[in-house]
């Protein structure tokens, strides 16, 4: 079977979403945020704030090329991941992407460590201008968009392990 690669704004429920799809379908699970940290030896907000958000992308570019699970794998991406085209076309090289799609004001509800928690954004940025910039990139790079607003962990686990499972047999 397929990797399932999930993409979408930080708070979406990638990781969280990741492991219990992952433990559903008897498949590996790897965050691709844990990967930065674990190659740099720096947790991502220090990354940002030594080195800046340039230098941020450059690792999480690295670290998602070095991501080389053909199948059977759940991969969790950073919520930026989308800003390059060769991570993203070398995950979908063995992976459907799912865009795990939740409305900014839901994503604000759920951020509450957003100085802390290594989210790739400019100075003076706000989510709203966040998002705004990588709307069109999860779209493009998903193959499927599963709309997380109103539906709990379960919900949104089943559907996607069912969409993958039917995927699989063609």
């Amino acid at each position: 079977m397929k990797n399932i690669v999930l993409i979408g704004m930080p708070a979406c429920g990638k990781s969280t979403i990741g492991v219990l799809a992952a433990k559903a379908l008897g498949f590996k699970f790897i965050d691709a945020d844990l990967v930065i940290q674990q190659e740099t030896g720096k947790l991502l907000q220090e990354i940002i704030d030594e080195q800046g958000l340039d230098a941020f992308c450059i690792a999480e570019e690295r670290a998602i090329c070095s991501i080389n699970e053909e199948e059977r794998t759940v991969i969790a991406t950073g919520g930026s991941a989308v800003y390059s085209r060769t991570a993203m076309l070398h995950l979908k090289e063995h992976g459907i992407v799912y865009y795990l799609s939740l409305p900014t004001e839901e994503v604000k509800k759920r951020l509450y460590n957003i100085k802390s928690r290594g989210i790739a954004m400019r100075r003076g940025d706000t989510i709203e201008d966040v998002f705004e910039r990588r709307r069109a990139l999860y779209e493009e790079y998903a193959d499927i968009t599963v709309d997380c607003l109103g539906k709990d962990i379960e919900e949104l686990v089943g559907e996607m392990t069912d969409y993958h499972r039917a995927a699989a047999k063609g």
